[in-house]
Order: C-alpha cells, then sequence, then structure tokens
C-alpha cells in the first residue's frame, strides 16, 4: 500500500517517511534498530519498570487501559508490555515470517490501543496482536471523527506513551492529547521521550504544556540512537541522538 504520512519535521533530523509506512517492521529494524545502534527502548523499558512498575504490580488482574501514542510498528509496546529487549525486537523483526507476532507475551493484562499516521503500521501491530485497538490519524490535522476516537482513547488509558515522536506534534495537538488524558479522574501515568538536539524550543514548550495538566515523576537522560549522516553534517561534532526520558503523573 502507498500512502503519505505528511509528518511536520524538523529539516535537520533524517526523515524515515518511507520506512514508516512499509507495510512491516523489517525496513525499520534494518535501517533504524541495525544501521543507526537504535538502543532507547532498552531505557524506556528500564525507566518504566523504575517509575511506573510498582503501581502497574498493583493493579492485579485488572486490564490496564494503554495508549501507545504514535504507535509506529509498536517497538515500545514490545518493549514495555512484552518485557523485550531491543535484541529481542531485533530478532522479532528479523523477516516478515517472524515478525508475524511478538517473540514474548505480554507481562501485563492490558486493553492496548495504538494510534499513529501510518496506516500500514497500525495494521501491522493490529494483525500482529500488540494491541486490541488501533487508530490511524493525523493527529496535527485529524477529521472530527478521528479527533473524538483519539480523545476518548486518551481519557480512557490509564498509562501512555509517546517516545522519540513528540517533535511531530504541534503544541496545540500535545494540549487537546494531554488535557484529555489528565481530565479522567483517576491516577494515570505517562512516559514520554524528549530528542536532543533536535527542536528543543518544541521540546520546551511540550515540557510546559505537560506539566500545566501532570505532576513530574522522574527523568532518565541516556542515548537514542547514532546520528544519520544527514544529521550529523546539519550537527557537526554529534554522533549520538540523546534522549530524555519523562514518567508523569495524572492525580485524581
Amino acid at each position: 500500500m502507498s500512502e503519505q504520512t505528511n509528518i511536520k519535521t524538523d529539516e535537520k533530523k533524517q526523515h524515515f517517511d518511507d520506512i514508516y509506512v512499509a507495510p512491516s517492521p523489517v525496513p525499520f529494524k534494518e535501517r533504524i534498530i541495525d544501521t543507526l545502534d537504535y538502543i532507547s527502548d532498552n531505557n524506556n523499558r528500564a525507566t518504566f519498570d523504575r517509575l511506573v512498575l510498582p503501581w502497574f504490580e498493583k493493579q492485579g488482574d485488572r486490564a490496564i487501559p494503554f495508549v501507545d501514542l504514535c504507535c509506529c510498528f509498536g517497538n515500545t509496546t514490545l518493549a514495555i508490555a512484552h518485557n523485550m529487549t531491543v535484541d529481542e525486537i531485533r530478532e522479532n523483526w528479523k523477516d516478515e515470517a517472524s515478525a508475524s507476532q511478538p517473540l514474548k507475551p505480554r507481562r501485563f493484562n492490558l486493553q492496548a490501543t495504538g494510534i499513529d499516521i501510518s496506516e500500514n503500521a497500525v495494521n501491522y501491530a493490529k494483525n500482529a496482536g500488540l494491541f486490541e485497538n488501533v487508530i490511524q490519524a493525523d493527529l496535527n490535522n485529524p477529521s472530527p471523527e478521528k479527533k473524538e476516537a483519539v480523545v476518548n482513547a486518551m481519557n480512557e488509558a490509564d498509562f501512555f506513551v509517546c517516545t522519540a515522536s513528540l517533535p511531530y506534534l504541534e503544541p496545540e495537538t500535545v494540549e487537546y492529547l494531554i488535557d484529555a488524558f489528565a481530565s479522567a479522574p483517576r491516577e494515570g501515568y505517562a512516559l514520554v521521550n524528549f530528542l536532543n538536539p533536535f527542536t528543543l524550543e518544541k521540546a520546551d514548550a511540550t515540557k510546559r504544556l505537560l506539566l500545566n495538566h501532570l505532576e513530574f515523576v522522574g527523568s532518565t537522560a541516556t542515548r537514542h540512537r547514532r546520528m544519520s549522516q544527514l544529521e550529523q553534517e546539519n550537527y557537526p561534532g554529534e554522533e549520538w541522538s540523546l534522549l530524555e526520558i519523562w514518567v508523569l503523573k495524572r492525580n485524581p
């Protein structure tokens, strides 16, 4: 299937549009995980385990409503929900046959929703069993019906992640998404990423929006992936894209 993402990115950041609209995650594995030494999901999982896992363990057998926002092919869900390392995701996505289902089962009872602009990505993730529900939507310019579905999913969620995708979202988009999540009258948690050195001004604005609605819990600073050749040319002397992982809390 051919599709256009129409995502807005920093002109100095590498565009991976053709990977994101592929019918399977194999190109993602080959050109991002392998070629660029992508390691950030190990750190997303470790930060989740440190700051959110104790709350999950108190939920018993309850199916926790979970949203992977800008989920792409669901690699962060594999890391957090299926307790998979980046090497295990690499092995899982080595070819299309292997990628047809997760290498490991979920470690939690979840009602999981994946939201992304790529129809191919969300269809793959649902067919592979990563999500019970998926929503394909351009979050910066959704139709009224898609926006209502996304807002409802965020309001119903008790945990959501948005990893390495916030640079694609406009401040007004972040505002309506976080407002929907924060307005639910239940305890809930969020895990989000900020990238350096890309779109630093937008990252600062996004942080302020998040802190207007949610309580800061903790953070981790680490590496995300190696920069592409284009990015190294645009940011001389830099070799790695760095990652700031935040956990925030919704208080009822």
